[in-house]
């Protein structure tokens, strides 16, 4: 670790989810990029590796309802699930739940922590570094099954650069 990083690292390591929110609005100049080759850049830089079973679920209505109910279904099979969606209603954590449950303030901190340790300066959107660090959350927490809800950006989305094995598409609106 270069002591440049090792300095930003101590700077962000006590910042709390207020803090790290600010940061990530200011790390690209749009709020939308729709290209995954930088999200695929970090990704690979955090180590992930997919679960047993990637599900991206995408679509205009019915998403996180489709997220929920997918949860619910493995969750009674006793399997280990991850879901990632968009947006939250009160708190930030709410976008990350392991086995129904949301995250901490102070787990999805430390995803941040994580993703700003090997970003390495590469712009990232607001929900592009989340997106990241909620799979180093399920990835770090190991589930067995991964759920994943597109965001805005349809194949660009940044829950794209990871390859699933199963797409779900709710109604879509013309």
């Amino acid at each position: 670790m270069t002591a440049h990083l090792g300095l930003i690292l101590q700077r962000v390591d006590s910042w709390n989810l207020k803090d790290w929110l600010k940061h990530i609005q200011s790390l690209h100049s749009r709020s939308i990029d729709l290209e995954l080759d930088r999200v695929r850049r970090v990704l690979h830089r955090l180590h992930w590796q997919a679960p047993s079973l990637v599900v991206v679920v995408a679509g205009t209505n019915g998403k996180g309802s489709t997220v929920a109910m997918l949860e619910a279904i493995y969750r009674c099979a006793d399997y280990r699930v991850g879901a990632f969606t968009s947006p939250h209603l009160v708190s930030y954590c709410e976008r990350v739940r392991l086995n129904g449950v949301a995250v901490t303030e102070t787990e999805i901190c430390q995803a941040f922590v994580q993703t700003e340790a090997v970003r390495s300066g590469v712009p990232l959107t607001y929900f592009e570094f989340g997106t990241l660090a909620a799979l180093w959350l399920l990835h770090r927490h190991r589930v067995d099954i991964a759920l994943l809800e597109v965001g805005l950006g349809g194949r660009l989305d940044a829950v794209n650069a990871v390859n699933p094995d199963l797409a779900v598409i709710t109604a879509i609106a013309i």
